[in-house]
């Protein structure tokens, strides 16, 4: 049975589309059937596994707002066992379009579940807002992975996001869990960083991964070359990191 994690943080730029591409590739990579769920209009998983997102005329949109299947808008991408449910700016309309409609927030869920059998794990790549779209995939998912940069902000963001996770849980999905934490674009030079990072451990011991993401040259590349890190820089922190991160997550999922 699939697997459904959303990937979520409302504050912008933290890494977040960075981190479902990459542990997506990574979890192919490993042998896995994976779908990627780009549910942000911005689109930039999307283009960040060589899609063109403004030349599509199906994506998540029509499936939320026009009900057709999920396995018309799949995209096979690169690395082998990886698909992509792309998105581009008309998924921006779709808070609109929902907003009478009735199940409006199951909609995913119930697209997801006609491909229960076809995948190992759907990651659900979420917008920078708690919005409707947000509470699809978390309506949909069975856990929550929260990348973060260890900045000031980041910790009372987190705390209204664990909220708005405790009201979905109470309102629609009582087996939605907290999968992770993950630290992201980190540099262990800043002292605010280290400070916020300990604070993290403090409150999360077990919710927080041990892998932890840096700032890295080749990581903020490969978007722009429609390639998962792993694919531009075998090599590079970024790739290890994400590889580490790759691990990590199965033998929490997999034990």
């Amino acid at each position: 049975m699939m697997r459904i994690i959303a990937i979520a943080n409302q504050k912008g730029g933290v890494g977040k589309t960075t981190s479902a591409v990459n542990l997506a590739a990574g979890l192919a990579l490993a042998g896995k059937r994976v779908l990627l769920v780009d549910l942000d209009p911005q689109g930039n998983a999307t283009m960040g596994l060589g899609v063109n997102k403004n030349a599509l005329t199906h994506t998540i949109y029509q499936v939320l707002v026009d009900q057709i299947p999920l396995s018309g808008v799949l995209h096979p991408v690169s690395p082998a066992g990886l698909q992509l449910a792309p998105a581009n700016a008309e998924l921006s309309g779709a808070e609109v379009e929902l907003v009478d409609q009735t199940g409006r927030d199951q909609r995913l869920r119930e697209a997801l579940a006609t491909q229960a059998q076809a995948f190992d794990y759907a990651l659900i790549d979420c917008p920078p807002a708690l919005n409707m779209l947000t509470v699809n995939a978390l309506v949909a998912a069975h856990s929550v992975m929260i990348p973060m940069q260890c900045e000031y902000y980041a910790l009372e963001g987190l705390t209204q996001l664990l909220a708005t996770i405790r009201r979905v849980r109470s309102q629609f999905n009582p087996d939605l869990a907290l999968g992770g934490l993950l630290r992201t674009m980190f540099d262990p030079r800043n002292r605010l960083a280290n400070e916020v990072a300990a604070e993290l451990e403090r409150h999360f011991p077990d919710k927080l991964y041990q892998t932890v993401v840096p700032r890295n040259v080749r990581l903020a590349e490969a978007p722009s070359h429609g390639r998962a890190v792993m694919e531009y820089d075998r090599q590079c922190a970024g790739t290890q990191a994400y590889l580490g991160l790759t691990r990590e997550f199965l033998r929490r999922e997999e034990g």
